[in-house]
Formats: C-alpha cells, sequence, structure tokens
C-alpha cells in the first residue's frame, strides 16, 4: 500500500499515527486466529493503540477487519497485474502468476493459509460486507486471468476449443484450492507440476 494516512486520536496519545501500518497489524491477527477468534486485547496489543483510540480511529472490530480484508486483497490484486502485466507474453504471465501461488503456499507460508480463504469459510453467507468483497476479489482475479487467456489465444497460443472465460475459471478455482490444500504442507515441487500440467492442457 502506498499513501500513509495520519489520523488525529484522543488526548494522551500521540498526535498523529500510521494508519496503515495499525491496520497491517491488525491484519496478521485476524489471519492467524481468524475474525471470531481475535479479540479486542489482541488487537490493542497488536496496533499499540488503546482501546479508544483504535474505537475513535477504526469505529469497532468488524471494521477494522473490513479494513484489514481490504488491504489484504488490494496486495493480492496489485501482485496479480504485475504477473498478469499486459506487457509481458501472455503465457509467460500465466506461468508466473501460478508460479506466485505455488510459492505462497509451499512450506510456513502454505500453512498459515490465505486470509481471502479462511474469511470465506468463516465469515461468507453470514456477512453481507464480506460477500462483497471476496465476490469482487474472485470477479477481478478471473477478468484479470481471462484477459491473459484473450491474449493468448489473439496470439495462436491457445489451445482449440479452450474458452478463455472457463479456462479462466478452472485456474481460478485451482490456485484457491492451492491455498486450502497447502494446509496440509505439500512440497513445492509436486504442486508446480501439478499447475504446470494445468496450464498446458489449455495452451500449445
Amino acid at each position: 500500500m502506498s499513501n500513509r494516512t495520519s489520523v488525529p486520536l484522543p488526548r494522551g496519545r500521540p498526535r498523529s499515527f500510521d494508519a496503515e501500518a495499525a491496520v497491517e497489524r491488525a491484519m496478521g491477527v485476524f489471519w492467524s486466529r481468524g475474525y471470531h477468534a481475535t479479540a479486542l486485547p489482541d488487537l490493542l496489543r497488536a496496533t499499540k493503540l488503546s482501546r479508544g483510540s483504535l474505537y475513535a480511529a477504526f469505529g469497532d472490530k468488524h471494521s477494522l477487519f473490513l479494513r484489514a480484508l481490504d488491504c489484504y486483497i488490494a496486495d493480492a490484486v496489485t501482485r496479480m497485474d504485475i504477473e498478469l502485466d499486459p506487457r509481458k507474453d501472455p503465457v509467460d504471465g500465466l506461468r508466473a502468476y501460478l508460479a506466485g501461488y505455488v510459492e505462497r503456499t509451499s512450506g510456513a507460508h502454505g500453512r498459515r493459509g490465505c486470509l481471502v480463504i479462511a474469511t470465506t469459510m468463516e465469515l461468507a453467507g453470514r456477512d453481507a460486507d464480506v460477500n462483497r468483497r471476496i465476490a469482487s476479489f474472485f470477479e477481478v482475479m478471473e477478468a484479470r486471468v481471462a484477459d491473459a487467456l484473450s491474449r493468448a489465444k489473439a496470439a495462436g497460443r491457445l489451445a482449440d476449443g479452450v474458452d478463455p472465460a472457463n479456462a479462466a475459471r478452472i485456474l481460478v478455482c485451482f490456485v484457491e484450492g492451492l491455498r486450502v490444500i497447502s494446509k496440509t504442507a505439500p512440497t513445492g515441487a509436486i504442486t508446480q507440476a501439478a499447475a504446470d500440467a494445468l496450464l498446458d492442457r489449455f495452451i500449445r
């Protein structure tokens, strides 16, 4: 994230603080513990704010969580835009996109899981604000992947009969499924081989 925001705090606290850094620290807590298991004292310790300061700056726990989820999603979209940069060869971009997921689902990072997937399992269907954010994120992801596949088709690199939109949905389901499977710590080599095999079904 780029712009740091100074937010005035109640008396007794510093006149301003790094709101973005506080959101990122809160995100780490929500990511590790989940929404319901995260208590206010956990957030106060992580953000180094008093109760009054936290509520004045962010509202309640739910509002802070939404800010943290927005931060996580924005980082994911930025990363995807780099991997699938339209100035790159589209197949190279798709391989970079899949390789990035393989890397993030390997080892300790993989066992930590994905905040979006964890949030989907915990809150989707019961929280309209969360539903909108996650549905939008998946739509953006599918659109970016479909665009890369469409560019591959225009370059004559897509296999016959492959529809970019359908293939994009399959690839998104695959990478998000990796985030779940990675909780059991599969090896990166096996996961990369599966990613390569799937993409190879769509390109030539």
